[in-house]
């Protein structure tokens, strides 16, 4: 085959490269200009994708009870605290206690033991002597029991049932606080540190594997769900003749003011009148052991109440099969109740005498 050979003169040339350069321009311009344009689209696209997409709805938060630490080891320690009239005014503590009892004793008078759980009170008291139902309350929530003295049967019981105890007849832990004007068995105080010092000298059990006696609710509770609810703005209850604690429902914070004798109960450091959120209460027969008036309570049994909480009031039944085991506390449909989250006081009536719920 023969070759053709073209003969291009230079201005030719400078023509043909001039049109090259000019196209390659005009390609690397349009690389750019729909290649970034593509980018940029594909960018924004997943933009908008991001920007619609639903954000993730967080967990809601399961509320958690707040009188006690349900999670907690730590065992109970139950206080003898003195409730005779002269040291109304002059009581201390009794608002950190997560759970208080009040039972009759001589003389027509009541006293109260309270139960606190990781809880660090600077003062309590004053404090007062063992009386054997009392260890009753104390065995069934595994409670190391802190008293001053005890009737005969009261100390008896402490030793044969095993109850570790601090014993302030004998054993150190509190001061006698004289500035009060009382007489000197009104005037023993002491403190959770003083307790635990006590408590650790004596190589005591501080832990515990027992669950509480009473199931607590971080809601509120719908006590219509579980029996017929009575109005129960104001409760009083007659322990004697002379003797009568009262409560009053403060609709504005939830809680019942409580009172004795119609006296506002107050605490002595605060200044404060003691509130509750639940009470419990029942009655059950007394007599006396001796010509002193000691007092027997026939508490181990079974019988009716009331729950009472939030301005309602609900029957309930209860059973202690013995000294040491747990109180079950039922709503007549047979359901174990529920407390609202917050403290009480169980108030056990000797039978027969006034109840009061309106």
């Amino acid at each position: 085959m023969k070759k053709i050979k073209i003969h291009l003169n230079k201005k030719t040339k400078i023509i043909l490269w001039s049109v090259l350069v000019v196209l390659l321009i005009a390609l690397v311009v349009l690389f750019f200009v729909f290649g970034t344009g593509k980018k940029d689209l594909a960018d924004k696209q997943e933009e908008e994708v991001k920007t619609e997409a639903p954000e993730a709805t967080p967990e809601p938060e399961v509320p958690k009870v707040q009188i006690i630490d349900l999670d907690s080891k730590s065992r109970n320690v139950a206080v003898m605290i003195n409730n005779i009239r002269t040291v109304w005014g002059y009581q201390s503590g009794l608002q950190d206690a997560y759970l208080v009892y009040e039972m009759i004793v001589e003389g027509g008078y009541t006293r109260l033991m309270a139960v606190y759980k990781d809880k660090m009170p600077e003062r309590i008291g004053s404090v007062r002597s063992a009386r054997p139902y009392y260890l009753d309350y104390a065995l069934e929530n595994d409670a190391l029991y802190i008293h001053f003295g005890g009737s005969d049967q009261a100390l008896r019981d402490v030793r044969t049932l095993g109850i570790q105890n601090v014993n302030f007849l004998y054993d150190s832990g509190f001061w006698r606080d004289r500035s009060l004007g009382l007489a000197t068995e009104h005037t023993a105080f002491t403190s959770m540190e003083n307790i635990n010092q006590q408590v650790s000298k004596k190589g005591y059990r501080t832990t515990t594997e027992s669950s509480p006696v009473f199931h607590y609710s971080a809601l509120e509770v719908d006590l219509a769900a579980h029996g017929t609810v009575m109005p129960a703005n104001r409760v009083y209850l007659e322990y004697s003749g002379s003797r009568n604690t009262s409560f009053d429902y403060d609709p504005v914070n939830k809680v019942y003011l409580r009172s004795q004798n119609g006296v506002a109960h107050k605490d002595y450091v605060t200044g404060n009148q003691y509130t509750t959120k639940n009470i419990i209460t029942y009655q059950v027969r007394n007599y006396s052991l001796d010509s002193y008036g000691r007092q027997a309570l026939e508490n181990i049994g079974s019988g009716k109440g009331y729950y009472i909480t939030n301005g309602q009031a609900v029957e309930i039944t209860w059973e202690k099969k013995s000294r040491g085991e747990k109180t079950i506390y039922r709503y007549l449909d047979g359901t174990e109740i529920e407390l609202n989250d917050g403290n009480t006081y169980v108030e056990i009536q000797p039978l027969g005498k006034t109840l009061t719920i309106e």
